[in-house]
């Protein structure tokens, strides 16, 4: 029995995520593992003709294991896809291996320029998209480790 927790740990630790906040000109990239559980943010993308491939490097470079894509959450949705869900399901083509999960981005845009001016950020539009990244992973990971502890 101990082994299989020692692998349990192990796996969790392992993990490795990427937090995307995703935007028609610029992608936020945040990053976090299962051992700290906390999120950093990693840089921007320019979403261009080689958003996917330089996104799906960055995947592959750091060893990324599950993906975290900011959508908004409507309570009237209909069937409508957004632009993130479609993201998601071009990684999975492309990284079968790499699980995409979706959370709430509604609001963290706001929520990241007020962050970055109370830090005295210079440059806070050149910033924000990234640290609602930060934003969106860490909200899913809290939400995860609420889960498993209950």
């Amino acid at each position: 029995m101990s082994n299989k927790v020692l692998n349990l740990n192990s796996e969790i630790r392992a993990t490795r995520y990427l937090g995307i906040d995703y935007g028609k000109s610029r992608v936020g990239l945040a990053v976090a593992d299962g051992e700290t559980g906390m999120a950093f943010v990693y840089g921007t993308l320019d979403n261009d003709k080689d958003f996917l491939n330089n996104l799906l490097e960055i995947i592959n470079k750091e060893k990324i294991t599950q993906v975290v894509i900011g959508i908004p959450s409507y309570i009237n949705r209909k069937e409508v896809q957004y632009d993130g869900e479609k993201l998601g399901k071009m990684i999975k083509e492309a990284l079968p291996r790499v699980e995409i999960e979706y959370q709430n981005e509604m609001f963290t845009t706001k929520m990241a320029q007020y962050n970055l001016i109370e830090r005295g950020v210079k440059g806070v539009k050149k910033h924000d998209d990234e640290e609602a990244a930060r934003i969106i992973l860490q909200s899913w990971l809290d939400g995860k480790r609420v889960t498993r502890n209950t």
